[in-house]
């Protein structure tokens, strides 16, 4: 698919915070110089110019000072030594003092000038300029510019904090222009990793990052969405629920690792190192974002990590005044690529046409379509006529004559949402803390009967030094999710959606005195019951962090989480009002009996309580090797009950509780689960000089899940990495290449993530009161035989390779990676093999199948300032994997065309799709039948005309077949295609100019086959189970059609019941291949000098929108993410474009 980017212009004005105070309290007892001025620009706001070689910034020291100005700081900083200070344009620039006049041998002086720049020209304030090998020197000025008396021939030394020092050979030049480079260590990125972190630039596993600012700028629900596209190979995609309310999405790192029975690859998500739900947490309080995505990376955290680990490191508070940060946005959602629906004459007459087809005569006699023309004429306002065999009522469908599209008229054009934020974070040098608490409230689509959902979070965060070696950190964290909606929406699995999508537009709304008849599916959503949940998390942690000796440090941790969610769904009796307005008629809702009231009650507990002891320790050599190892203890213990019943019989709707019901009651389930694990790890760092790097990280770990005799594993997994730009036969690309790191990666897994707590144990089937006779008057209970378990069963293991390679271009203006890797899942859980029947039971599964997993990832990023201030970034990302069976117990290599039975064959890729070739539609009799004089199509239908599919004869036998359905013998069926998702990309475009901000982030698939052979895209299939849109009204058509002649058609004729033209075939395979406009925001940011006189440190307000628009060749039937549906393809909770008001302010 080929994809072209605009890419607008647009602009965001540089904060620069002015000096809050001048004065300071510090009270720091032997540390170093660099924590001290540290301390200082953190209680005053200003910032420190220096260079590395004339300060010492390990030097130790004590200051003991209470609200004293910082000139008397900096004095006794700067006490017996060669320094002297000045504070200038909010700057503290540190120099050597000028050298004593000593009497010596004249030398001959000269007088020179200069500018010192950076590498896009822009002047260098307070860098340090000596000339080398004496202490004569001085720092720049405001403008860059310095003056300085030399000795001939001398070399000058130019040093900035955040840039590489350089020297620069004087000459006869009297006039100099220096430009610094940035120091690619001193930018380097710390990354969060298991059990710690390290310098990015040392990294040696396939680790992607994304920070808090990429997740705050985005007004979404959750850090989902916000993470969707931005890091390669995190795919995150839409499930059954579509646009619904609090619908989690899909997450999975590098591809659907595994096809084994019962297996799960989804990956381990860890909340400041606590298993935690993602949807549930406020983005707002995210600080990073890091993505583990090989073994090498995820090793240490075992068997729950064997697909990847996405470790979520929120907020804490910060050293200095107080801050308060409040921020908000209001929202207005409507429904995106929502199909449209025929109008009722067109309908009619493709219903009829359909029909005909099929030899069952006309659905709308001449009668209803002269009444369906008059009222989209207006000369009449009744939907409908009186059904015969029940006078109160209207006949709902053949005789209907309404004008309707059943999709705009339950899901309105508008929603609106808002959510608010409001944190304070500050602290001492002892003591730093975080507060927040956030409020989301959120309007559903659903026009009649209402859904909503409300999110509320409160996080408190506390940070503590102890002693110079002992520090504490304590966080609590309490997430509630509510969710209202009709019970109808989602009950007898979403029933609703199946009943709108079959809906005709003829069918009666109302009654001529308003009320709502019952196949208009509004008074079940009104008045049939409500279905409320509770979603209740409290997350409370400890870590105590011991440093006895210098690099040393001990870590213990405390994480508890306990989850509660309360379920309460109401089933009440409807009626809907006749004709007559005065008699009424019980009906069901979503499925049940008429007249049925029902209250259930489900309640879940969890409480989860992890404990992690390690430690770690550093050493750096002198000689440039540095050593780094951790090895700790972690145990998971999960503990959840539940219970679940109903009650019928309610004595009033107004009061819908068990308690308030007399009729028949059942506890549905009830019970109690908890599974553990214990690991122990190490890990081992090694670097030399940021050039060599190697890791090595092994775990034994433990689960309950499995037999006591494979409960245990080992988990070993290797790097090494190896910069190739920090070698001295690169130094002559030093002007251009920053970084250029090559890494490789082993590590083996095992997976203990399964759909059963305890797959691997023989359970019996008991059903209290299942049996299907009566015993003293009572069904007894019913307990079914154990199924066979094999002893030789365990879990999957997985293996992983990972090839990468980390570059940095034009001073890292330009950065990116390139990955390759391969994953290898073994020993899933397959088919049993075939034995005699005589066993009288279902043989045991084995593990007897292996999966490979290959794929690449690409991450692009660009950024740079121009010279009028203009900043701009570009961001680009790909990845790319596929999935191929190399073990299955298939010795037939059975074709599995419609993916029912989940059977596989060696060699094939997972999601082909296999078809028929399709030659085209016959536009006319004589078309077909010289085509059926060639090629006998009677194995998939009969009485072949034109309108009908011609389909491809490949493998020449004269016959259109399927063959024996095994590979190698598949008739005329080829693979046309393949369903999983290729080359997932994500584009940001940003760019910001004088307080204005503007960014645009696109997010698509470049490759993706579908087969949707569901009514949704056929249309007329059946009478009953079609629908009829506007996507559907390019059908083939003779010229005698009431519609009009159309014989260069998209679709074939319609036949009800018949599937000979729907065949899974090449011409209505369709393309998943899209790029969407995730998010579009303007933002401005008003001038501080303003803004501090009230008070205020930053004001940013926004205007943003989400999905604002579409590429895809896809049916317009359908969206390219949320095609697939509980009840069918599209039949779906639709997606929303959402507009979004907003500002965010700091105090």
């Amino acid at each position: 698919m080929k994809l072209t980017f605009l890419f607008l212009v647009i602009s965001l004005l540089t904060f620069t915070a002015e000096a809050s105070a001048q004065r300071v309290s510090i009270s720091l007892n032997n540390v170093k110089v660099e924590k001290i001025l540290s301390t200082i620009t953190k209680q005053t706001g200003l910032s420190v110019a220096y260079s590395k070689q004339i300060v010492n910034l390990d030097r130790r020291m004590s200051i003991q000072v209470e609200d004293a100005d910082v000139a008397q700081v900096l004095e006794k900083l700067v006490a017996n030594t060669n320094l002297s200070y000045e504070i200038k344009n909010n700057k503290i620039y540190l120099f050597e003092k000028s050298p004593t006049t000593i009497p010596i041998v004249a030398q001959q002086k000269k007088h020179i000038t200069g500018i010192v720049v950076d590498q896009n020209g822009d002047p260098i304030i307070g860098a340090n300029v000596v000339e080398k090998g004496s202490s004569n020197g001085t720092i720049t000025d405001i403008d860059g510019n310095f003056s300085l008396q030399i000795s001939e021939k001398s070399i000058l030394t130019v040093s900035y904090i955040g840039y590489e020092t350089k020297d620069v050979k004087v000459g006869n030049q009297s006039k100099l222009q220096i430009a610094l480079s940035e120091d690619t260590q001193f930018i380097d990125e710390v990354v969060v990793v298991g059990f710690g972190t390290q310098k990015k630039v040392n990294l040696t596993g396939a680790v992607s990052v994304i920070n808090s600012e990429a997740l705050e700028a985005r007004p979404v629900t959750t850090a989902t969405q916000a993470l969707q596209g931005v890091l390669p190979g995190l795919n995150i995609g839409m499930n059954n629920g579509g646009g619904e309310l609090n619908n989690s999405l899909e997450i999975n790192i590098r591809g659907a690792g595994t096809i084994g029975d019962g297996s799960k690859s989804s990956p381990l998500v860890l909340i400041d190192g606590m298993d935690g739900d993602i949807n549930m947490l406020n983005p707002q309080d995210i600080e990073s974002v890091s993505v583990l995505k090989d073994a090498a990376a995820a090793s240490i955290y075992g068997s729950r990590a064997s697909f990847g680990v996405i470790l979520i490191t929120t907020k804490k508070g910060k050293e200095g005044k107080t801050n308060i940060s409040y921020n908000n946005s209001f929202r207005w959602s409507s429904p995106m690529r929502m199909p449209e629906m025929m109008d009722s004459y067109t309908f009619a007459n493709y219903w009829n046409t359909a029909s005909t087809n099929a030899h069952q005569g006309v659905v709308f006699d001449e009668e209803t379509m002269g009444r369906i023309i008059a009222f989209q004429k207006g000369e009449i306002t009744t939907q409908g006529v009186s059904d015969p065999n029940n006078p109160n009522r209207y006949q709902m469908y053949e005789k209907g004559n309404n004008n309707i599209d059943w999709l705009k008229e339950h899901f309105k054009s508008g929603a609106f949402a808002q959510e608010h934020n409001l944190s304070v974070n500050g602290g001492s040098q002892k003591i730093q803390f975080y507060l927040s608490a956030n409020y989301l409230g959120q309007e559903g689509l659903l026009r009649y009967g209402g859904d909503d959902y409300k999110r509320y979070s409160f996080t408190s965060k506390i940070n503590a030094q102890l002693a110079d070696w002992a520090s504490v950190n304590v966080s609590t964290k309490f997430l509630r999710g509510d969710q209202s909606q009709p019970t109808y929406l989602t009950e007898n699995t979403r029933l609703f959606f199946n009943e709108l999508s079959r809906k005709w537009p003829v069918t009666p709304r109302n009654y001529e005195h308003g009320g709502y008849t019952s196949t208009s599916r509004i008074i079940p959503l009104e008045d049939g019951g409500r279905y409320k949940s509770q979603n209740d998390y409290l997350y409370q942690q400890l870590q105590l962090v011991l440093e006895p000796i210098k690099n040393w440090k001990l870590f213990g941790e405390v994480n508890y989480r306990v989850h509660n969610k309360n379920e309460h769904t109401e089933i009440l009796e409807t009626s809907e009002l006749g004709i007559d307005g005065i008699n009424s008629q019980i009906e069901g809702v979503a499925g049940y009996a008429k007249g049925l009231t029902r209250i259930t009650e489900n309640y879940y507990k969890e409480n989860f309580l992890n404990t992690n002891l390690y430690t770690e320790y550093s050493h750096t050599f002198a000689s440039g090797h540095n050593l780094k190892a951790l090895v700790g203890f972690n145990a998971e213990l999960s503990k959840d009950r539940d219970l679940k019943a109903y009650k019928e019989g309610l004595i009033t709707p107004s009061l819908p509780t068990i308690d308030t019901a007399t009729g028949l009651e059942k506890i549905q389930s009830g019970g109690y689960d908890q599974w553990a694990t214990a690991g122990f790890f190490g890990r081992l760092n090694y670097n030399y000089n940021d050039r060599y790097m190697a890791e090595l990280n092994l775990r034994y770990d433990g689960t309950s899940r499995f037999l006591e005799a494979k409960r245990w594993n080992w988990f070993p997994s290797v790097s090494a990495g190896w910069n190739i730009a920090r070698e001295a036969f690169m130094e002559s690309t030093n002007s251009w290449l920053g970084s250029l790191k090559l890494r490789v990666s082993y590590g083996q897994l095992g997976n203990q993530n399964t759909e059963s707590l305890y797959p691997f144990y023989s359970l019996m089937n008991i059903t209290a009161g299942g049996g299907n006779w009566l015993l003293n008057g009572a069904k007894p209970d019913k307990v079914l035989p154990a199924a066979l378990i094999s002893k030789y069963l365990t879990w999957e293991k997985v293996e992983t390779w990972n090839v990468g390679l980390d570059f940095g271009l034009f001073n890292n203006r330009l950065i990116g990676s390139i990955e390759g890797f391969s994953r290898y899942t073994k020993d899933m859980v397959g088919p049993a093999p075939e034995l005699p029947v005589i066993l009288g039971t279902d043989v045991p599964k084995m593990n007897n199948a292996d999966l490979q997993t290959t794929g690449w990832e690409l991450d692009l990023s660009w950024r740079d300032r121009l010279k009028n201030g203009l900043s701009y970034g570009i961001h680009f990302t790909v990845a790319d994997a596929r999935m191929k069976v190399k073990r299955y117990p298939n010795e037939n290599n059975k074709v599995d065309v419609k993916n029912e039975d989940k059977i596989y064959y060696e060699g094939q890729y997972i999601g082909d799709i296999w078809g028929y070739t399709t030659i085209g539609i016959a536009k006319t009799d004589e078309e077909m039948n010289n085509h059926l004089a060639k090629v006998d199509q009677s194995t998939i239908g009969n009485e072949w005309a034109a309108g009908d599919i011609m389909y491809a004869d490949l493998d020449g036998d004269g016959e259109i077949n399927g063959g024996q359905g095994m590979l190698g013998k598949m008739g005329d069926k080829r693979i046309i295609g393949n369903k999983t998702p290729r080359y997932n990309f994500g584009l940001t475009l940003d760019a910001s100019w004088q307080g204005f901000d503007i960014s645009a982030f696109f997010q698509g698939t470049m490759k993706r086959d579908l087969w949707l052979g569901d009514n949704q895209f056929w249309g007329a299939s059946t009478m009953w189970q079609g629908i009829g849109l506007k996507a559907h009204e390019d059908y083939f058509r003779l010229a005698n059609d009431p519609m009009g002649e159309n014989l260069n058609s998209y679709y074939p004729r319609p036949i009800f019941d018949s599937e000979k033209n729907r065949q899974v075939q090449t011409r209505y395979l369709q393309s998943g291949a899209y790029i969407r406009l995730k998010n579009l925001q303007f933002g401005y940011t008003l001038p501080t000098k303003f803004m501090q006189k009230i008070a205020i440190q930053k004001l940013w307000v926004f205007i943003s929108g989400e999905n604002l628009w579409t590429g895809t060749k896809m049916s317009k039937a359908f969206d390219p993410e949320a095609f697939a549906g509980e009840r069918g393809e599209g039949r779906v909770y639709p997606l929303q474009t959402t507009i979004s008001l907003g500002l965010s302010v700091n105090f």
